[in-house]
């Protein structure tokens, strides 16, 4: 396999499992926390608005948002233009989870990059970004020609 892909694989499974282990001490489960960060953002978005600001499919938003409404951290709402569409909107619960979450991230974050220097943590996220606009790029010439 080649050591990028490799070394990224490997990265992004280890990675995630620390993510899932941060949320998981607030109820939550991985995946939860960006829906509930795009409703800190904007408040009343639609699961289609939420799918594509966390590049995820419209129906993965509709799911995670039933557990959530289930726990009490958002409700659905219809619009009050268009019936045909619902909005999430946060609960007191869901917005009282915005900072401890956010510094559950920012702890993780600056543990995972305690050895790097500023400069390199500038080139790290310089270099992903990079990678992830190409990823992404490929991604979408692969849907439109496929």
């Amino acid at each position: 396999m080649p050591e990028f892909l490799d070394l990224h694989s490997k990265t992004s499974k280890v990675l995630r499992a620390a993510a899932e282990a941060a949320v998981q001490r607030h109820g939550l489960r991985l995946g939860q926390d960006h829906l509930l960060a795009a409703l800190w953002e904007q408040d009343g978005r639609t699961p289609g608005e939420i799918a594509a600001a966390v590049n995820v499919t419209t129906p993965a938003v509709t799911k995670l948002a039933t557990r959530m409404a289930e726990a009490g951290l958002l409700e659905r709402r219809p619009d009050p233009h268009d019936n045909r569409l619902v909005r999430l909107w946060l609960t007191d619960a869901g917005r009282a989870l915005r900072e401890p979450i956010e510094a559950e991230r920012q702890r993780l974050e600056d543990q995972l990059t305690a050895t790097l220097t500023k400069t390199e943590r500038t080139h790290l996220i310089q270099a992903l970004t990079k990678i992830h606009q190409a990823a992404t790029t490929l991604v979408n010439d692969q849907a439109i020609s496929g």
